[in-house]
């Protein structure tokens, strides 16, 4: 029972106020040092899931032991999320990331017919190291790099070896934990990225996800894939260099896509790749050759490009300037449209989730016409509560900075979750409306009471529900039978005045059904991915072999999370696999 306990406590996730991303404001901070063509390429081998090896830096802030098993399961699950999305190809010699050219060399060579055009013809004396944003990249990762003193003689001088590299690695994500100035700066950011080394088609292949170390609970898998996909292409300053590759695999035989991004005929920023624009027409019924993928309007300068998409038309999308509240969020469609289309990936796009948001609404979606005149569910006016979208959390008719003066049901922060039992309690409001918390409720516009000349206001309320097929849902509301409820429609409960309404294409679209607290992530997962790497500058992890230690920590980490106050989620397979690559501990 109380191994159990533990397991359930330590797959638990805190659901707060959205984190806003800062990823446009960070990466042009970032040196990108793209490999040239020819050099630093690993032989490649066959098609097979990307292997991501995390990097634990040593110049994070230490962390306790709870703390550090926290952040580890965290990343693990995002990592197995995104390997089990993305495939390249393989490499079979260790990765090797190139050293920047203007940092160790004070000038090349530029007379074109000599042998040694555009190599380096005199060492940059103060030449230290490499950075990845905020992180110092070990030699051991690093390709080595020399000089030619001679323009027209080939002899140089190695002025840095090359390093042993990380072998079955893809990509190399560099996990820094830190209170940065930028943490400080902003309340609301809990995690940021950076990729800062690509091969020579573009592909990045080494990254930084930072978390902010005072709001450490807070970060989610959501949170850790978010930031990773920006790490791995989701960027405005990559747009350009996506690659068409659709008539050969090969790399070489890859044409630059070129501007990929430009304004319809209503200033929308639209991003316009043929896997993008099927899956939008896909997702909303239309056929308009202007529905490419809808950017961020509102954090981009006028004309400017933004690496998100808008919210007004993708609410729910994991790639959202402020996405949703943790398990509000899917990798839908849309967005794994966009990873086929840089040319890099091979995206596994049946496991993309669920977009509920305008699903079938048209191509006018989002528009000013359908976000004040009432013609879209999916909008709102005034400022009363109703239901979340997706029907798991109550909500209240809001606009935020992202929204362009729409409004939309947006989650209450506190105790606004119908499927967790604990946020039952049983005012004479929520007895008089019917209201039932628990793992198969949801929240349905309602007017209910038992009073008799009660003024009947529509509000979001908490009843039980449970699938009888697609789109298809009984209801049970406090001391009722299950009754069908007809999505679209509206039932009368024996009992009460009012009315219970049923939403439309909201509820029972997927084979499972279950909230958040009962799926074993808030994304799907492949298999377990084995190559997460510790910096040697901090302790190991080390799994423990005693049962007597591994229950006195369950113990312990059960009690620090309960004084966190963490909600306990049901979790199949916590297993995590922290280990020190042989080879690496004397980088």
């Amino acid at each position: 029972m109380l191994t159990r306990l533990c397991v359930l406590l330590l797959c638990a996730e805190l659901r707060v106020s959205p984190h806003r991303c800062v990823f446009d404001e960070v990466q042009p901070r970032v040196r990108v040092v793209r490999a040239a063509r020819g050099s630093l390429v690993p032989k490649p081998g066959e098609v097979a899931p990307m292997r991501i090896g995390t990097w634990l830096s040593g110049e994070s802030e230490r962390l306790s032991q709870h703390e550090e098993g926290q952040v580890r399961a965290t990343v693990e699950r995002a990592v197995r999320t995104v390997s089990s999305l993305f495939s390249v190809e393989q490499a079979s010699s260790p990765l090797l990331l190139s050293r920047d050219v203007n940092k160790y060399c004070k000038f090349l060579w530029k007379n074109s017919s000599g042998v040694n055009y555009n190599r380096c013809g005199q060492a940059n004396k103060n030449y230290r190291y490499e950075m990845c944003l905020d992180v110092k990249i070990p030699d051991n990762h690093l390709a080595g790099c020399e000089v030619y003193p001679q323009s027209n003689s080939t002899r140089s001088v190695v002025l840095r070896h090359p390093g042993g590299g990380v072998a079955d690695v893809d990509f190399l994500l560099y996990l820094h934990v830190q209170t940065s100035d930028k943490c400080r700066a902003q309340p609301r950011l809990l995690a940021y990225a950076a990729h800062c080394r690509t091969d020579a088609s573009g592909r990045p292949l080494a990254g930084v996800v930072v978390i902010c170390r005072e709001r450490l609970t807070r970060v989610s898998v959501q949170t850790v894939v978010h930031e990773l996909f920006h790490a791995l292409g989701f960027s405005r300053d990559l747009f350009a260099t996506w690659v068409d590759c659709s008539v050969e695999r090969e790399i070489s035989a890859c044409s630059p896509r070129g501007k990929v991004t430009h304004a319809d005929g209503t200033g929308q920023m639209r991003l316009y790749t043929p896997s993008v624009i099927s899956a939008l027409q896909r997702h909303l019924a239309a056929v308009d050759p202007e529905l490419g993928g809808p950017l961020e309007n509102s954090d981009a300068a006028p004309g400017g490009v933004s690496s998100h998409w808008e919210a007004r038309l993708l609410q729910g999308s994991v790639m959202l300037a402020a996405p949703g509240p943790s398990g509000a969020s899917s990798i839908d469609p849309l967005t794994l449209a966009a990873f086929q289309d840089t040319g890099w990936y091979a995206v596994n796009t049946s496991r993309a989730q669920n977009l509920v948001w305008g699903k079938g609404e048209g191509a006018l979606f989002g528009s000013n016409l359908t976000c004040y005149d009432n013609s879209s569910s999916f909008f709102c006016t005034g400022s009363g509560l109703g239901c979340h979208h997706l029907h798991l959390h109550k909500g209240q008719c809001l606009t935020d900075a992202h929204l362009d003066g729409c409004r939309i049901y947006k989650a209450l922060e506190n105790r606004s979750e119908c499927w967790k039992k604990e946020n039952e309690r049983q005012s004479g409001d929520e007895r008089q409306g019917g209201e039932v918390y628990g793992s198969g409720s949801r929240c349905f516009f309602s007017n209910l009471t038992t009073l008799n000349h009660s003024q009947l206001i529509v509000t979001g309320r908490c009843y039980r529900h449970r699938c009888t097929g697609l789109n298809r849902y009984q209801v049970q509301v406090l001391g009722s039978d299950w009754l069908d409820c007809p999505a679209g429609g509206s039932i009368q409960i024996r009992g009460y005045h009012g009315s219970v309404f049923c939403p439309d294409k909201r509820l029972c679209l997927d084979s499972d059904d279950s909230p958040p607290s009962e799926a074993e992530d808030v994304f799907p997962t492949g298999q377990p991915n084995e190559t997460l790497l510790q910096d040697d500058t901090r302790s190991a992890y080390k799994p423990a072999a005693d049962p007597l230690i591994t229950t006195v920590f369950c113990v312990l980490a059960a009690l620090g999370v309960l004084v966190l106050g963490l909600t306990s989620t049901r979790c199949t397979s916590c297993k995590v696999r922290i280990h020190a690559a042989s080879g690496m501990l004397n980088c």
